[in-house]
């Protein structure tokens, strides 16, 4: 790929006391990329997402998005940037279905393509006959996702994913990496920490941690 890096780690670097959490890392992703981070527990993946989501100080180097510092205080970086990296709050007295639209029209405003938009995530991940539930009322694999439908809703030109397989059986797996590729290919570039070799087989590249 040619062009400017929308994602950026150089030598990023994390130490807590005596505990390295994320050795010095460099790497970059283009838009479009779908690239998957692996490595074994307590390699730093989780680590490396939140230091891009900007909730995550580092010790030394640098984590960016389109050039600018990962801070997610600034708004221009949370509209850059979709995350499940940590659990997204839903209201327990709204259907899956309001919930996914409401995320979406909080991008996009009160315009028809906006319930379109939701309609065809949620259709997606083979959410449709669910869609009038409540968060409380659906399975684990359902929930996620669902959560998976209130990130990839909105607008984002980086998506950072922390083990989107979890909870799901291959069908699904399958299912999130054929829609992860699709997004990619309109310009998303996506940052996925995974165990999941159904996910890597499909990514653009590795970046290996530990």
């Amino acid at each position: 790929m040619t062009g400017v890096p929308v994602i950026a780690a150089d030598g990023a670097t994390v130490v807590l006391g005596d505990t390295t959490r994320l050795a010095p890392t460099t790497f970059t992703v283009m838009p479009g990329e779908f690239r998957c981070v692996t490595g074994g527990n307590g390699s730093g993946k989780t680590t490396l997402l939140r230091a891009f989501l900007g909730s995550r100080s580092l010790t030394a180097g640098s984590c960016s998005v389109r050039g600018e510092p990962a801070d997610m205080a600034r708004p221009p970086h949370r509209r850059l940037v979709a995350s499940l990296v940590e659990q997204i709050p839903v209201a327990r007295d709204m259907t899956l279905r309001e919930q996914v639209t409401l995320v979406a029209a909080s991008w996009y405003g009160n315009a028809p393509e906006t319930g379109e938009r939701a309609e065809q995530v949620i259709g997606r991940l083979g959410l449709s006959s669910l869609g009038e539930r409540f968060p409380h009322q659906v399975p684990s694999g359902q929930s996620q996702l669902f959560s998976l439908a209130l990130t990839l809703v909105r607008p984002a030109d980086v998506v950072l994913l922390d083990e989107p397989e979890r909870h799901l059986d291959s069908r699904r797996v399958d299912l999130v990496a054929t829609l992860l590729t699709e997004r990619a290919k309109e310009g998303t570039a996506f940052l996925v920490a995974t165990h999941e070799a159904a996910l890597v087989d499909v990514c653009d590249g590795r970046v290996e941690l530990g």
